[in-house]
């Protein structure tokens, strides 16, 4: 829920009644709800004003950020106007930070919305897409909590959109007059020109006029914005942004990367893992990326298959279709353990034995077909037994992927 008020101190309620002053003491724990909104603004408590647009929303995404809050509020306080701007921290912190902005926004001079999530879906990304459907400005802001972009350059954000009829204004730190100074180390900095490369080779006709896609400061006009396409996933959001929504104009503003002023970088190999799984899915959509990671998953299985059909036939006497039935087994399990915890762990719709059974029914179902079809390749056209067995594991392949896909997972469907 999402509340719009004015005064030193306001909450976001469940209902829209005016609260008396014994009302005013709330437990932070009532907060703590999935969705639930507390908006910390200038006047009444409960007072809900009429619906009014500003000049800019900053949208912050805070993940325990406390000790760099109140420096971001100073110098944003500093740089902006107060009477058109609204702040959005969107929160998935764990260390008390939502508190740190609310003592904070007692005597502010600009309004403040804090919207906590329990759940944290999406990531930083979809901490954004939240804050862009509760902001209320003209132009949208996205900025990091660090100070690693620093504050001072939203107006010329702004300033550059106005001046050239733009869409999107990307803060660029590869354009001319930015740098990345303030990336830690050697390693951050190959990180980053490595995923910029890679994003711009595979979109190139999307990102022909940004220098810097991985950037997380932009400003967006929200008439230009569609929230209900985007499917952030990470903390990558101008990327997904440009190639969902295809803003018309886009410009960019050179800037100065700074040092993160306080707390540790959420960069992560997880995080890393989650940009490459978003770019995948962005290039070749969903169903594909989910369609390939099968096959490599497939393919991983050959090793244990084809290995398990040696062994029988070199140590001991049992026919070839035979030993062919016991390696499909074990490529089975194989099979099972990485496509349920790799592949679909967020898909799972059913409890991990029946997940096994249909899995393991599937797996060795084709067996049907495939050891008449071994017998033809092998007694027939007198192939070897581990080519024959690699022929009909290839031919089964699109089979098990669109079960797996569509009827053990449900994976194209929503929940």
């Amino acid at each position: 829920m999402t509340t719009q008020a004015h005064g030193r101190a306001a909450v976001g309620l469940p209902h829209q009644a005016t609260v008396t002053p014994g009302e005013k003491t709330l437990s932070l724990k009532a907060f703590r709800q999935t969705g639930r909104t507390r908006a910390v603004l200038p006047g009444e408590i409960g007072v809900r004003p009429g619906p009014a647009t500003l000049r800019q929303s900053i949208i912050v995404p805070t993940y325990n950020e406390r000790d760099n809050v109140p420096a971001l509020l100073a110098r944003l306080a500093a740089a902006l106007p107060h009477d058109d701007t609204e702040i959005v921290f969107v929160d998935d912190s764990t260390d008390g930070t939502p508190e740190v902005i609310e003592e904070a926004a007692r005597d502010y001079p600009i309004a403040i919305t804090v919207h906590h999530r329990d759940e944290g879906a999406g990531g930083l990304g979809g901490a954004v897409v939240e804050g862009m459907r509760i902001a209320r400005g003209e132009w949208i802001v996205v900025m990091d909590a660090d100070l690693q972009h620093p504050p001072e350059i939203v107006p010329d954000l702004i300033a550059a959109g106005l001046r050239d009829g733009a869409d999107l204004v990307v803060g660029s730190r590869y354009a001319n007059g930015g740098n990345t100074g303030g990336l830690a180390d050697g390693y951050r900095k190959l990180v980053s020109r490595g995923s910029t490369l890679l994003v711009k080779t595979l979109f190139r006709n999307s990102l022909l006029a940004v220098s810097d896609p991985m950037s997380g400061l932009f400003a967006i006009r929200a008439s230009s914005l569609d929230a209900a396409a985007l499917r952030p996933l990470g903390y990558k959001i101008l990327l997904e942004l440009i190639v969902r929504n295809r803003p018309g104009r886009i410009v960019e503003v050179p800037y100065g990367f700074q040092a993160r002023h306080a707390g540790e970088s959420k960069s992560t190999a997880a995080e890393g893992l989650r940009f490459l799984k978003h770019v995948g899915g962005l290039r070749f959509g969903a169903a594909r990326l989910r369609m390939l990671a099968f096959a490599l998953i497939g393919l991983s299985g050959l090793l244990p298959n084809q290995a398990v059909l040696w062994a029988l036939l070199h140590l001991t006497d049992v026919h070839y279709t035979a030993a062919a039935v016991a390696a499909n087994v074990v490529a089975v399990g194989w099979n099972f353990a990485l496509t349920d915890t790799l592949l679909y762990r967020n898909h799972r719709r059913r409890g991990p034995a029946s997940r096994f059974a249909r899995f393991f029914l599937m797996g060795n179902a084709d067996l049907l077909l495939r050891i008449p079809l071994l017998a033809v390749l092998v007694s027939g056209l007198h192939l070897g037994v581990l080519a024959g067995n690699l022929l009909t594991l290839v031919a089964s392949f699109v089979i098990r992927f669109l079960i797996s896909d569509r009827l053990i997972y449900r994976a194209g469907k929503k929940p």
